[in-house]
This record gives C-alpha cells, sequence and structure tokens, in this order.
C-alpha cells in the first residue's frame, strides 16, 4: 500500500494500469524498448539525485523483447547441448540468473540493470563482486540501499538464503508502482505453460509440466516481498 502512496506523492495520480498479455509477455510493440513512461520518469528523479552525490546512475540493460529474450535462451540452450547437457540439466543451468522468454520482468518495462557510470571499472558490470567488498559500484549499491525506496525502486532478487529461484542481482531493481500491478496481472492472466508451449523456445517440448510450475513459483513469485501486492 505505501507504493501506491508514493506514486500518489511522486506523480499525483495512483497507478491504475491494466497491462495487455502481449505487453506482460513482451510480444508488443516496442521499437525504441521504451521504459514504461512512469518508470523512466522516477528513474530521472533518482538520476538527478544521486549525480549530486557523484554518482551516475546508467541503464546496462532496460526494457528487452521477448524475440531478445528468446535469442539469449536459444544461444545458451545450443551452448549447453553441445556441452552434453540434458534438457532438464540445461534448464536448470539457464535460469540461475536468465529467464525463460515471455516471462522477464524486463519485458514490462519496469525494470533495469543499473551500474554507475562514474566508476572505474572493465570487463562485465553485472557481476556481484563489483558491487560488494572493493567494487567498483560499491558506491552505487550503497546509495541504492538507502535511497532507492524513496523513489519506487526496490531490489528484484535479494540476498537471502530462504528466497528460491534467481540467484542474487544487486543490479536489478524494479519501480514498484508499476510492476506490483503487472506482476499481479501477469499471475492471473497469463496461461504460463500453454503460452510457453506455443513459442519456438528450444527444449520447451522437453521439460515436464512440474518442472514449469516449480519455475513459475520460485522464480516469478519468488521476488522481493515489497514488489508483490498484499493480498486483499
Amino acid at each position: 500500500m505505501r507504493y501506491l502512496l508514493l506514486a500518489f506523492l511522486l506523480f499525483g495520480t495512483i497507478v491504475t494500469a491494466q497491462p495487455t498479455a502481449d505487453v506482460l509477455t513482451g510480444k508488443s510493440a516496442n521499437a525504441n524498448n521504451s521504459l514504461e513512461s512512469d518508470t523512466q520518469t522516477a528513474l530521472k528523479k533518482m538520476q538527478t539525485a544521486a549525480l549530486k552525490d557523484g554518482i551516475k546512475i546508467e541503464v546496462a540493460s532496460g526494457y528487452r523483447s521477448f524475440d531478445r529474450q528468446r535469442q539469449i535462451w536459444n544461444g545458451k540452450y545450443k551452448k549447453y547441448e553441445a556441452q552434453g547437457l540434458q534438457p532438464d540439466a540445461i534448464f536448470d543451468k539457464i535460469v540461475e540468473y536468465s529467464t525463460v522468454p515471455g516471462t522477464s520482468r524486463h519485458h514490462w518495462g519496469t525494470d533495469m540493470d543499473l551500474i554507475d557510470g562514474n566508476a572505474d571499472y572493465s570487463g562485465s558490470v553485472l557481476v556481484t563482486d563489483k558491487f560488494h567488498g572493493d567494487g567498483p559500484f560499491c558506491k552505487l549499491k550503497d546509495w541504492m540501499d538507502e535511497n532507492s525506496s524513496k523513489f519506487g525502486f526496490e531490489l528484484v532478487y535479494t540476498m537471502n538464503e530462504n528466497r528460491a529461484g534467481f540467484e542474487y542481482e544487486p543490479w536489478h531493481y524494479s519501480y514498484a508502482p508499476v510492476s506490483k500491478v503487472y506482476l499481479r496481472d501477469y499471475l492471473t492472466q497469463i496461461d504460463f505453460i500453454s503460452f510457453l508451449r506455443s513459442q519456438e523456445i528450444m527444449g520447451m517440448d522437453q521439460i515436464s509440466n512440474e518442472r514449469l510450475t516449480r519455475y513459475y513459483k520460485e522464480h516469478i513469485q519468488g521476488v522481493n516481498p515489497e514488489l508483490q501486492l498484499e493480498k486483499e
């Protein structure tokens, strides 16, 4: 409820977005790969505030379409298949960090992977060690821990050993006032297994309903409680 109130305080209106199935699964047209409009507005406010503290918040990855996620998935599937892994093992390996196409929160335009453009870094940026210890993005992480909620952003996959699903991602944030609604609608509107079976996703015809159902419960629902609407 506090995030709906926050949305009102920031923008003067309560977010009541009702996304279509195509938006929820990344199948809608988005030629410019734009973030959802309220998310973009809130991000700009947060970037402005962070810059005053010497942190240049940059989006390493924002909106991602179904087709792009499928390219990522199929590429990884082919790699692990060439290594001799069986379908279930390939599935388990990929979903440590990557989502099944049609289930990514990046499809919604509410989620993004953030880095600090003012930091001195090299190589891959979305690496846990770079956000902890003496990593280049520690200052960003500390600032986000203290301030992100003020702008409506929450870490999605927290460091919590009791949380199932994706591995901890200190870079992945979501704009809660909108994404909470989108998650609710995804869980209530999308026929998850039927959708996946109808798409050209490698291995999907060999993964059992039971394994997909576990993914649904652990990975799609296994997010920070601050990103879930309170049950009525």
